[in-house]
C-alpha cells in the first residue's frame, strides 16, 4: 500500500493518483525493479496514473493521509493531518497489508505518532517497528516540490524496497 500525504487537486480531477505530469512517482516506480511483474503482466513498458485501478490485482494499493485535495499539501491544517492518521490507522488496521511504504516523512510522522511510537525521528527505508502484521516503509515523497531528491534517488528507493521485500528481514 502506497500512502502519500494528500491528493491534489489536479489528480482529484483527473481521477488518479499521482496525475500531475511533473510528479516522479510514475516514471520513477516504472524504472525500478519493485514494478516490473505489474509492467510485465499489464505488458507495458511505463506505468501511468490510468494503471493506479490495475495495480491492485498485481499487490499495489493507493490512499492518503488525508483524503481532502488542496493545491499543496501544505494547505491542510495540522488537525487535519493528525484525523487522517487515526483514519489511516483504521484503514491499515482493516485491509493488513503486508506493507505501508509511506511517501514522505510528512506522511509518516502523523502516522507514527497516531500508532504512539518511540520518539526516534523516522529515517528513510525499513521502520523499525510494523503495525499489525503491516511492515513499514518510508521512501522520499515523489513531488517535484521535494528537492533533496533526484529521480535516479527517487528510484533507488523503489529498487531497495524491492530488495528488502524479498529479504528474510521483511519475513
Amino acid at each position: 500500500m502506497f500512502v502519500g500525504i494528500n491528493p491534489s487537486l489536479y489528480s482529484v480531477a483527473q481521477g488518479h493518483y499521482f496525475a500531475r505530469r511533473a510528479n516522479r512517482f510514475w516514471p520513477c516506480f516504472s524504472r525500478s525493479v519493485l514494478s516490473r511483474g505489474a509492467r510485465q503482466r499489464l505488458g507495458v513498458a511505463n506505468l501511468e496514473p490510468r494503471h493506479d485501478g490495475d495495480l491492485l490485482r498485481y499487490g499495489f494499493g493507493f490512499t492518503d493521509v488525508v483524503k481532502r485535495a488542496t493545491r499543496r499539501a501544505g494547505d491542510l491544517a495540522p488537525g487535519e493531518l493528525t484525523a487522517g492518521a487515526a483514519t489511516l490507522k483504521e484503514k491499515v488496521e482493516r485491509y493488513r497489508p503486508r506493507i505501508a511504504c509511506f511517501h514522505g516523512i510528512t506522511a509518516y510522522r502523523q502516522f507514527h505518532r497516531a500508532l504512539s511510537l518511540d520518539d526516534a525521528e523516522p529515517r528513510l527505508g525499513p521502520q523499525p517497528h510494523g503495525f499489525g502484521p503491516t511492515r513499514l516503509y518510508l521512501v522520499p515523497n515523489p513531488s517535484p516540490a521535494n528537492a533533496h531528491f533526484t529521480a535516479a534517488d527517487q528510484t533507488g528507493w523503489y529498487d531497495r524496497l524491492a530488495a528488502w521485500l524479498s529479504s528474510d528481514s521483511c519475513r
